[in-house]
């Protein structure tokens, strides 16, 4: 009996692509990714369109912390002007209830991290699968229509480059994403600690979290830009070496 096909390939080829190791792009493409992610970032214009990905992780990063730590997620909306919200039943206070706020700005920069280890191992499409993986289980707690059209756009991308392109064509692509993560990390850290200073945030998740800890929301900003640094100049190492 043939083995099913789909697309001209079977499913044992496809699990071998994600189970394999693929070849890195040339180390100029690689720093070329990097520029692309940096132009992604620090242009406003463009930035405008990607921030919904950092959204989409910041979210997820409430969500998952607050499943680890006992917590009833009751759905995520994401909304046009990239802000977002998690809600979750739970006990409302303690050590759970400080990892689930705490979550969301570091979570961009973590998992640019863990995409960085991905790449570092050579798995490329491995890396691409995960994603899908990841933007599937968000999807199932999405309750509005802007971000269910956002979380399946941004898998349309991921799944088609995975798909339908060849594999230095996933390798430019992943990089390019990676390095999108570890340095678009650190951006809502400022744009955080610039509307704490203005006084236009009272409701952040800093300004939660030093209500749940009896310290000072800066302190919070400190220690989100810190990680997120952190992640940066590891994963930056790790893509880079």
């Amino acid at each position: 009996m043939p083995p099913f096909i789909v697309d001209d390939r079977s499913i044992s080829d496809v699990f071998a692509g994600v189970l394999g190791t693929q070849a890195d792009p040339p180390f100029a493409v690689i720093v070329a990714t990097a520029a692309v992610a940096l132009v992604a970032v620090m242009v406003h214009g463009i930035w405008v369109g990607t921030r919904g990905v950092v959204t989409i992780v910041h979210e997820g990063g409430h969500a998952l912390l607050a499943l680890l730590t006992g917590r009833r997620v009751r759905g995520i909306r994401l909304h046009s002007d990239t802000s977002g919200v998690t809600f979750w039943r739970g006990k409302p206070t303690g050590f759970g209830a400080v990892l689930s706020v705490a979550a969301g700005y570091p979570a961009p920069a973590v998992l640019g991290l863990a995409a960085a280890g991905f790449l570092a191992a050579g798995r490329i499409t491995a890396l691409l699968w995960f994603a899908l993986v990841m933007l599937a289980a968000m999807l199932i707690l999405i309750r509005n229509v802007y971000g269910v059209v956002s979380v399946v756009l941004t898998g349309g991308v991921i799944f088609a480059v995975s798909w339908f392109t060849a594999t230095v064509v996933q390798g430019v692509f992943a990089y390019a994403l990676t390095w999108f993560l570890l340095i678009a990390a650190v951006r809502p850290v400022t744009e955080l600690a610039r509307g704490r200073r203005r006084r236009r945030l009272t409701d952040s998740d800093a300004d939660q979290l030093a209500r749940l800890t009896g310290t000072g929301s800066m302190l919070w900003v400190v220690i989100f830009f810190v990680v997120a640094l952190a992640c940066l100049a590891i994963g930056g190492r790790w893509l880079l070496v």
